[in-house]
């Protein structure tokens, strides 16, 4: 109240006001809740940076968005999830970060640089990539230590790695020597090009690359499988448009579009 007995409205301010509104759209879509009015908030570009085993999956979800969506484009970067993290950290401009482990986003939450609590959004199963037709005669994950095999795998810092090694140990398998790659998709790179006998990558991987690689099928019991999070990012440049996309891909027609590409429910 002023001298005069007028009583003073507080000062909202318009970028406090509108991160207020993302925070109730990303609290409300991770309780899973309505998102009502997401679909004629959200517009501009909305910047993703997602796990490179996600890419193909994440190109259809990213038209099917901007059709939901008018006036929307979104930009996707693919790497490996710890590489992501680190361009975070650095402060790449990004409004929603998909990771392929909850490891990684983990790191990302440590750093504050998230909106509210991540959500799993889709799963994935490993699976064996080998040339098509199986030329060497691959059955399982303890075929990967037989002599003058070259085999590729993500390196232990990628989701990919741990997955692989934990795969290894359910199954009683020694761990073979192999390359250490960045991400699955250099993995399934080697295998396809036919600079690799095998590699552990991700069921959706083998399917996506369909004629190029075949895949030989992990047995449930010594399979794992991943749990991806998603979340919007504290400093998006569009953090309504990030908000926007995470509920897209937690919504049912997300869970469709991704389903096409082999991921499991969420």
């Amino acid at each position: 109240m002023s001298a005069n007995g007028t009583i003073v409205q507080p000062i909202v301010r318009p970028r406090l006001r509108r991160l207020a509104a993302v925070a109730a759209l990303v609290g409300a879509t991770l309780a899973g809740g309505p998102v009502l009015g997401a679909p004629t908030s959200a517009t501009g570009t909305v910047t993703v940076f997602a796990a490179a085993s996600l890419t193909a999956s994440f190109q259809a979800l990213a038209a099917a968005f901007e059709q939901a969506h008018p006036g929307t484009h979104v930009q996707l970067d693919f790497a490996g999830s710890p590489t992501l993290v680190q361009q975070i950290g650095d402060g790449a401009p990004a409004d929603v970060f998909a990771s392929a482990d909850e490891t990684n986003m983990q790191k990302v939450v440590e750093q504050h640089a998230v909106t509210g609590t991540p959500a799993i959004f889709t799963r994935n199963a490993l699976e064996i990539a080998v040339a098509p037709g199986n030329p060497k005669h691959l059955a399982g994950l303890a075929d990967l230590a037989k002599p003058g095999l070259v085999v590729a795998l993500c390196g232990p810092t990628a989701p990919c790695g741990r997955y692989a090694a934990e795969a290894m140990t359910k199954a009683g398998a020694t761990m073979p020597a192999a390359s250490q790659e960045p991400d699955v998709r250099a993995v399934l790179t080697k295998v396809s090009f036919g600079e690799a006998d095998v590699g552990i990558v991700y069921v959706t991987d083998v399917k996506a690359a369909a004629g190029k690689v075949q895949g030989v099928p992990i047995p449930e019991s010594g399979n794992v499988v991943a749990r991806y999070p998603i979340a919007v990012l504290t400093h998006a440049p569009n953090p309504t448009g990030g908000a926007a996309f995470v509920a897209f891909a937690l919504s049912a027609e997300g869970q469709r579009v991704l389903a096409t590409f082999g991921f499991l429910p969420k």
